[in-house]
């Protein structure tokens, strides 16, 4: 067997994260915004946007095989926001359009929120269909479903539903409903599992715990009811299921929200959270050092580094790729270690500021090194 065909056979047969992975969301092309356009003005049915979708969707899921990636996501395609469209689909939340949108470095996102009216739970939600999809499609590659972590509807929803400001209220039914949407994507076949969250980036610098503060709380209570959160969500998980976190600092059109190292919450992230893997952002300074990997307390935990930037086209210099990999392999043993972009490509349908062609050289670039890495 050629070392190439050797490589790729090996990636397939390991389990999820792979050593060559990505976040999950992909520039949308220019026909599929187009649709949405045409959707949202009358122009074309629903069913005629799903049909676009559809056909994008088959076209992404090959390309990202071309590239040599074992996880294969839709890109989420059928979305607007990352995180909106999932929450706002639940029992009791709904969709508004505050003043202003979410401030970003420089820049702000159009208006969108959400708001807790009733009782959270999951009865049911139109994502389920949109990952049958992406099975039916991936074939012998590991579909990969991108959903916020809970913690997002803690920290984005604004809350009108009086019983919930007794936190432990809201933290039973935000967990059981997530129990209940992580059994139903298991049903649907699903085995590899991602939760979102930029919460956790409020605690990485100054600024951000003394806004949590100033919001009457204390930042190390919340921190571990944030931990809470996620543990409870997926304590009945199925052993074949591979759940993973990413953790962002922000993604708009190539900016960023926050800053700071993992250092003031290290021990809870990498000792106190119980899903399988977690990919981190670690593309610049702002995400500082590997020294908070030294708390990575098991050795059945995927490190997944976001060494590649997906915030502007310039293919990284793999030597110093490598070097990094090195470096964080001084606190976590290398064998626990992968590689991917630092977030996804396009969290909100704007998508970053670099072109689809070095968004594909980019992934492909991140195979590669982790074939030298691990493989050769």
């Amino acid at each position: 067997m050629e070392k190439k065909q050797f490589d790729q056979a090996v990636n397939v047969l390991q389990n999820p994260p792979f050593k060559g992975d990505h976040v999950g969301s992909l520039l949308r092309p220019e026909r599929l915004k187009q649709a949405r356009l045409q959707h949202q003005n009358g122009e074309i049915t629903t069913e005629e946007l799903r049909y676009v979708e559809d056909e994008e969707i088959i076209r992404v899921v090959e390309k990202q095989k071309e590239a040599g990636l074992q996880a294969v996501t839709d890109g989420e395609f059928r979305r607007s926001w990352w995180h909106f469209d999932f929450l706002e689909q639940l029992d009791g939340v709904e969709g508004y359009v505050p003043e202003s949108g979410i401030q970003f470095h420089g820049t702000k996102t159009k208006a969108r929120g959400i708001k807790i009216t009733g009782k959270v739970g999951f009865s049911g939600h139109p994502m389920v269909q949109d990952y049958k999809f992406l099975h039916s499609i991936a074939g012998d590659h590991t579909a990969k479903m991108t959903i916020p972590s809970p913690n997002m509807l803690y920290f984005r929803g604004k809350l009108e539903y009086p019983p919930y400001e007794d936190q432990e209220v809201f933290f039973t039914d935000l967990t059981h409903a997530y129990k209940k949407a992580i059994k139903t994507f298991y049903d649907a076949g699903c085995r590899y599992l991602q939760l979102d969250d930029t919460s956790w980036s409020l605690f990485f610098s100054e600024d951000g715990r003394a806004r949590i503060r100033e919001n009457g709380q204390n930042p190390d209570e919340l921190s571990r009811f944030c931990a809470r959160c996620i543990n409870e969500s997926i304590a009945d998980k199925p052993d074949d299921l591979t759940i993973t976190m990413h953790i962002c600092r922000g993604n708009y059109q190539s900016t960023w929200a926050a800053s700071g190292g993992y250092d003031a919450v290290s021990e809870i992230i990498f000792g106190g959270l119980d899903v399988d893997g977690l990919f981190l952002e670690y593309d610049d300074d702002r995400s500082g050092g590997f020294e908070p990997l030294r708390f990575v307390n098991r050795s059945d935990l995927q490190i997944v580094l976001g060494l590649v930037t997906s915030k502007h086209g310039n293919l990284e210099d793999k030597t110093f790729i490598k070097k990094r990999i090195r470096q964080a392999a001084e606190h976590v043993d290398k064998n626990q270690l992968c590689l991917s972009p630092q977030c996804g490509f396009a969290s909100t349908e704007e998508g970053n500021l670099l072109t689809e062609e070095e968004q594909w050289a980019k992934l492909r670039h991140v195979v590669n090194i982790a074939d030298e890495v691990w493989n050769s």
